[in-house]
C-alpha cells in the first residue's frame, strides 16, 4: 500500500520551523532538569518510591487527557493561540510546584499541568507542533525536519540534565536544599514565559475548511491501528521514565543528583544526535524499518543493564540504548503525518499520542511498586520486553504502508 503526497511542492516556511525549534528547545531545557529533580523534590518533602510513581503516573495521566483535547479542537482554531495557552499551563505549573509542598496540592497540579517525568517529547504541545510543522515542509523534507526538530529538543535536554546540579550549587552557598529545588520550579515556570513569546511570534493560521469536526476521516483505521501499536511501546517505556531511572541510579548505585545529570547529558547527546542519522537510514531502508531495526538492539541494552554486574557496565549499556532508543522518534512523528489528510493531522498526532499517553501513565506506579518491593531489576526487563513486541507487530502490520517519499 502506498500513500499520496499532500502538497508536494510545498516551500518550506523557515520562520515557522526556527520558532517551533527554539520554543521546543526552551521546553525540553525546562523538562531535563524537572525529570531529574522531581524525584529528588518528593524525596526531600518525605514521599517514598510508590508516592514518586503515582506522581509521574498523573503527570502523564492528565498529559493523555489534554492531548485527547487538543485533537478534538486543534484544527478548528488558530495553533498559535493554543500553544500560547499551553505556555501558560506551563507557566502556572511551575509556579503551582514551587508554592506548595503538600503532597495533595502536587498531585493535582502534577495531573493539570505540563511537569513531564520522561524528559521525553510527551505533552499537551506535541501534536499542536507536529501538525504545524507538517505543513511547513514538502513531503521529501519531512523526515529531515522532524529529525532537526527532535535534535533541537534532545540537545536542550541533555543541558537540561546538567542544569538538575544547580541545587547543589545553591546549597554550598547556603541556600537550603527544598528552597533550592523551589527556585528551579520558577525557573521552569519562566522558561514557559520564553517558549509563549516565541510562539507569539508565528503567524496566524486560519482553521482548515475541511476540518469540520476535528477528527480523522478516511486515515482513520490506519491511525487506530498505529496508536494501538504505539500504546504498547508507551506502557512499556513508562516503566523507565527518566524520573525513575534517575531514581534507580540514586538507590541501586548511590549516585549524586550532579553525578546523574552528567550521565543523563552524554545520554542525551548520543540521543539528540541519533535524529539525524535516523532521518539518512530512513531514507534508505524506509521509516517503518529505521523504528524497528535500532529499537530491538536498544531494548536488549536495556535488558542487560537490568542485570549489570556493577555500575560501569550498566551505564555503558544505558548509553548504547541512548545511541538508538530515540531513533524511532522522528521517523515516527513523519510516518503519522505522511499516513493522513492534511486536515487530519492535528487528530492524527493527538489521538496517536493519547493511548501512548495513557498507556504510559500505568507502568510508572506500577515500577514504583516494584521498587519499593525490592525488584528492581524487573522494571527494565518488562521494558525491554514488551519494546521487542511491539517492533515485531509493528513490522508486520505496517511493512507494505508507504509514505510518498518511498514510492
Amino acid at each position: 500500500m502506498t500513500i499520496s503526497a499532500a502538497r508536494p511542492d510545498l516551500t518550506p516556511d523557515r520562520h515557522v520551523t526556527t520558532h517551533i525549534y527554539i520554543a521546543r528547545a526552551i521546553r525540553d531545557f525546562g523538562d531535563g532538569f524537572i525529570a531529574l529533580l522531581l524525584p529528588v523534590y518528593l524525596t526531600a518533602l518525605g514521599l517514598g518510591p510508590f508516592e514518586v510513581g503515582v506522581v509521574a503516573t498523573l503527570a502523564l495521566l492528565g498529559s493523555a487527557f489534554m492531548t485527547l483535547g487538543i485533537g478534538f479542537v486543534g484544527a478548528r482554531f488558530d495553533q498559535r493561540t493554543l500553544l500560547i495557552a499551553a505556555s501558560a499551563l506551563m507557566i502556572a505549573t511551575g509556579f503551582a510546584f514551587a508554592a506548595s509542598s503538600s503532597y495533595a496540592i502536587i498531585v493535582c497540579v502534577a495531573f493539570a499541568g505540563t511537569v513531564n517525568p520522561s524528559s521525553g517529547n510527551v505533552s499537551i504541545f506535541v501534536p499542536l507542533e507536529h501538525a504545524v510543522l507538517a505543513r511547513s515542509v514538502a513531503s521529501s523534507e519531512r523526515t529531515r525536519m522532524f529529525a532537526r526538530y527532535g535534535l533541537m529538543g534532545a540537545l536542550a535536554a541533555a543541558a537540561g540534565s546538567l542544569a538538575a546540579a544547580s541545587p547543589e550549587l545553591l546549597s554550598s552557598i547556603g541556600v537550603s536544599q527544598l528552597t533550592a529545588l523551589k527556585l528551579m520550579f520558577v525557573f521552569y515556570a519562566l522558561l514557559g514565559i520564553a517558549g509563549a513569546l516565541m510562539y507569539a511570534r508565528l503567524p496566524p493560521e486560519p482553521p482548515l475548511p475541511q476540518a469540520k469536526t476535528g477528527v480523522l476521516g478516511p486515515s482513520r483505521r490506519v491511525v487506530y491501528k498505529l496508536a494501538a501499536l504505539f500504546s504498547v511501546d508507551a506502557f512499556a517505556g513508562g516503566f523507565v521514565v527518566q524520573s525513575l531511572m534517575a531514581l534507580w541510579l540514586f538507590d541501586k548505585f548511590g549516585m549524586s543528583v550532579a553525578a546523574a545529570g552528567l550521565f543523563f547529558f552524554w545520554a542525551g547527546l548520543l540521543a539528540a544526535f541519533s535524529y539525524p542519522l535516523a532521518a539518512w537510514l530512513s531514507r534508505r531502508i524506509g521509516l517503518v524499518n529505521t523504528m524497528v531495526f535500532t529499537h530491538v538492539p536498544s531494548s536488549v541494552c536495556l535488558i542487560l543493564a537490568a542485570i549489570a554486574p556493577n555500575m560501569y557496565v550498566a551505564l555503558a549499556l544505558l548509553l548504547v540504548r541512548s545511541a538508538l532508543s530515540q531513533m524511532d522518534v522522528p521517523t515516527r512523528s513523519s510516518y503519522v503525518m505522511a499516513v493522513v489528510t492534511p486536515a487530519e493531522r492535528t487528530a492524527a498526532a493527538s489521538f496517536t499520542s493519547v493511548p501512548r499517553s495513557l498507556a504510559s501513565a500505568i507502568s510508572p506506579v506500577l515500577a514504583g511498586a516494584l521498587f519499593a518491593a525490592g525488584y528492581q531489576a524487573w522494571p527494565f526487563i518488562i521494558c525491554g520486553v514488551l519494546k521487542i513486541l511491539y517492533d515485531g507487530a509493528l513490522l508486520w502490520t505496517f511493512r507494505h504502508v508507504r509514505p510518498p517519499e518511498e514510492q
